[in-house]
């Protein structure tokens, strides 16, 4: 019985993994295009980097990462909110560091479509994005 419950959880939090990047992609108007991803000669943390367009209007919900990623805006205009801290704009061609487990946001301000090249170093085999809490804190590290 106790190994069922065993094997249950770690089911469970082994689907939950596979579905949460999955999920993040789904977010209306929010498209992701997974570019590279590679182990590093750090061991345990890999890189990943990811274009992310965002239709107009477009919100990525409060989210954290299980590393640092650094936002670099190709077009439009993009405004992110780290934790609770004021509210960042960012046009084609600026660029934002991003602390690993900050609970952040990015919503598109601009009057057309908006694209971010997100550049993440992170841990190797957690996902990659998980959903802030509603208190608004983010999974530490």
């Amino acid at each position: 019985m106790k190994m069922t419950r065993i094997l249950a959880v770690s089911l469970l939090i082994a689907v939950n993994g596979l579905l949460l990047p999955t999920a993040q992609a789904q977010t209306p108007g929010v498209h992701r295009t997974d570019l590279v991803q590679r182990e590093l000669s750090v061991p345990g943390r890999e890189g990943v980097q990811v274009r992310v367009d965002f239709d107009p209007g477009a919100f990525a919900p409060k989210h954290s990462h299980p590393g640092e990623e650094i936002a670099y805006v190709l077009q439009g205009t993009l405004e992110y909110q780290l934790d609770d801290k004021p509210p960042v704009t960012l046009k084609a061609g600026d660029s934002l560091f991003i602390p690993a487990g900050s609970a952040h946001s990015a919503r598109n301000v601009g009057s057309g479509k908006a694209s971010e090249l997100a550049t993440y170093i992170v841990r190797k085999g957690v996902p990659l994005a998980v959903p802030a809490r509603q208190s608004g804190s983010a999974t530490a590290e």
